[in-house]
């Protein structure tokens, strides 16, 4: 992967919350075309991460530079307009609007902005994409929490990110659409999109990323391939506990 262009920069960044530290002080890179699990137990800083690289949050201390440019002083909005599109972790829609009206929305506000019939045909190519075509008119308080994730999933596309961000998208899945959720993603990576995946699920976690970064209590613990830093002995302890029988 060393060969490969540097698209994201994590410097020393830390984000306090009063007293408590919920992410401390983190550094990592991440690879064009790269998919780089960020795992580790509950509570261990990783949604918090996703938030300080999309704006959502603001850092405490240190840096954060996409292609040599310092975002992690910038409004969300504008890091999404540099190719920053994410998921969440909890699924956020606007109830009162259509399945295609949502995903319309990410291409508007999103890194490439279209307008009239070129941002309702590209719209809808993306719902079509994550298999949601023909729910495309519906509200999307009508929709199951599944094709909620779905269009999310979609309104992120829309965007025509260059860093796609999901928190968890493929929890709640069954193991069919688990298939397809590896395969639209293995997708993604193929047409040149660069991921950040926080994922509980490790069949997915080894079979997607190239690289994983290991965060616990806010820190980082492990940095390596799947194989590599599951078998590591502080990461099982992480998510295991110690044995001290």
């Amino acid at each position: 992967m060393d060969n490969r262009v540097r698209v994201l920069e994590v410097r020393n960044v830390t984000r306090r919350f009063g007293g408590l530290v919920a992410v401390n002080d983190m550094s990592f890179d991440v690879h064009e075309q790269e998919v780089m699990g960020l795992i580790g137990p509950n509570g261990s800083g990783k949604t918090t991460m996703m938030n300080l690289i999309s704006g959502a949050l603001r850092v405490s201390g240190g840096d954060i530079m996409m292609d040599d440019q310092l975002i992690s002083d910038m409004p969300a909005r504008h890091i999404a307009r540099a190719g920053v599109a994410r998921t969440f972790q909890l699924v956020r829609m606007l109830p009162t609007m259509t399945a295609l009206e949502n995903v319309m929305a990410g291409a508007v506000f999103g890194h490439k902005k279209l307008w009239g019939r070129a941002l309702q045909v590209h719209a809808m190519r993306q719902l079509e994409r994550v298999g949601m075509g023909t729910s495309a008119h519906l509200p999307t308080s009508a929709l199951t929490y599944i094709d909620q994730k779905r269009v999310e999933l979609a309104r992120a596309l829309a965007a025509n990110p260059r860093i796609i961000l999901l928190d968890e998208w493929l929890a709640g899945l069954n193991p069919t659409e688990l298939r397809t959720g590896i395969e639209l993603i293995a997708d993604l990576r193929a047409e040149g999109r660069t991921i950040i995946l926080v994922e509980h699920v490790m069949d997915a976690i080894r079979s997607l990323c190239d690289r994983c970064v290991v965060m616990n209590t806010g820190r980082k613990i492990a940095e390596g391939t799947p194989a590599e830093v599951l078998s590591d002995d502080e990461v099982i302890r992480a998510y295991l506990g110690d044995d001290d029988d």
